[in-house]
């Protein structure tokens, strides 16, 4: 007679709750692609899987894990909606992101599954944005491409050493800061304005992520 102890104690572990837990991925097709809420500023996203961050990737299964798109938007809309005049309405829908850094399998097998900060892989994100008044009015409507090609060097050392999203994050803030002057007005030296184009930024300049 096999023992039935042990037979019950498998049971109960395969059974226990996060026993056959996988990790996250953003490319989960149950996860909603906005985020809840009807405050003044509404992010949504499109597919991840078509986002350069996976696309292009030399390990797709590391890229793909966790809720960092989730955790960008968030981000994005609590930024956002501290600077938004009162009474308007911004509505934001990400539409590509590569993340900084990159991963580099040839350096050895074990390092596989580590991101590589190098300044050859800044952060990058494309957003179209669309503001509107308290009328209903649109105030203004249009596609930004955000990049921060300096990301290892204008990252404030204050920030959070650890997060790994905090160059991604300074890039936004530093977006946000520019389109939207919030109570007071600040000259934002991060992004100053060219010589041949007094009205456009080098962060308004920054190429296109690639196809």
């Amino acid at each position: 007679m096999r023992p039935i102890l042990p037979l019950i104690l498998i049971a109960v572990l395969a059974a226990a709750p996060g026993a056959q837990a996988r990790p996250p991925l953003v490319t989960d097709a149950s996860v909603p692609r906005e985020l809840p809420g009807d405050g003044p500023v509404q992010v949504r996203w499109t597919d991840p899987a078509e986002f350069t961050e996976l696309r292009q990737s030399r390990n797709r299964w590391e890229a793909a894990r966790g809720n960092w798109v989730v955790t960008l938007a968030e981000h994005l809309q609590k930024s956002a909606a501290a600077r938004l005049p009162e009474g308007q309405h911004m509505d934001i829908t990400i539409t590509d992101i590569q993340r900084a850094g990159s991963f580099e399998p040839w350096l050895m097998p074990d390092m596989q599954h580590v991101r590589m900060m190098r300044d050859i892989y800044p952060p990058r994100m494309n957003l179209d944005v669309r503001i509107t008044g308290q009328d209903g009015q649109l105030v203004s409507e249009g596609q930004h491409r955000l990049s921060d090609m300096n990301y290892l060097h204008s990252t404030p050392p204050t920030i959070n050493s650890s997060d790994p999203l905090r160059h991604e994050k300074h890039m936004i803030d530093t977006w946000v800061r520019r389109e939207l002057p919030g109570p007071t007005t600040e000259h934002d030296h991060s992004c100053p304005a060219t010589a041949a184009a007094p009205t456009l930024t080098r962060c308004d300049l920054a190429p296109p992520l690639p196809a």
